[in-house]
């Protein structure tokens, strides 16, 4: 009879520990999916004329500072802010004209962007973001930032921003500041 009850709690014992690592590992890997409060492309016009340009400015690190740089680039204007904000990345990702560093691995693509009715940029990137990102907190803060500032400053209906990656939540780009939250700008970055 004694050994069936240490037989019955070893088993218990195991399917305990078999339950609390998948509970933590299944955590880490869930997908952030638009609710139905994401603002499509076709519900916020920009009420521009297909042809149209429209300048943006764009925030890069520089080599002789912390700071952040500002760029300006004139690009198509869409009727979406969705579209537009995706081609704000894309330029920030195809790097400075002027010489300035690049925020991003240069492997590093846009995966997707939306934007929710409360103004949370959600901006998902490709993993290389994170696997290939130089250490640093200083790199690391100017790749968020890059992102943040450039999209909080070029539509005033963005207002906090949140980094994805590969479809998912992570910690950290490099271990310094947490993506569990979303950002808010930081102009104060921004050389005078």
């Amino acid at each position: 009879m004694e050994t069936k009850r240490v037989l019955i709690l070893g088993v218990l014992f195991i399917l305990l520990v078999v339950l609390v690592v998948l509970f933590f590992r299944s955590g880490g890997e869930e997908r952030i999916r638009p609710s139905a409060e994401v603002v499509s492309p076709e519900l916020e016009s920009l009420s521009k004329k297909p042809g149209e340009t429209r300048k943006i400015v764009l925030f890069f690190p520089s080599e002789e500072d912390s700071l952040l740089h500002k760029e300006e680039r004139e690009m198509l204007a869409d009727a979406s802010l969705v579209q537009e904000a995706k081609q704000t990345i894309e330029e920030l990702l195809n790097g400075s004209k002027n010489g300035y560093l690049s925020p991003f691995p240069p492997e590093t693509k846009l995966r997707e962007l939306f934007v929710t009715k409360e103004g949370v940029a959600y901006v998902d990137f490709s993993r290389e973001i994170q696997e290939k990102h130089l250490s640093g907190s200083s790199s690391e803060m100017a790749t968020v930032f890059s992102i943040v500032n450039s999209l909080a400053y070029n539509f005033n209906s963005v207002k906090k921003v949140f980094i994805l990656i590969d479809g998912g939540e992570k910690e950290t780009l490099g271990g310094h500041i947490s993506l569990l939250r979303p950002f808010l700008p930081q102009y104060d970055l921004v050389a005078k």
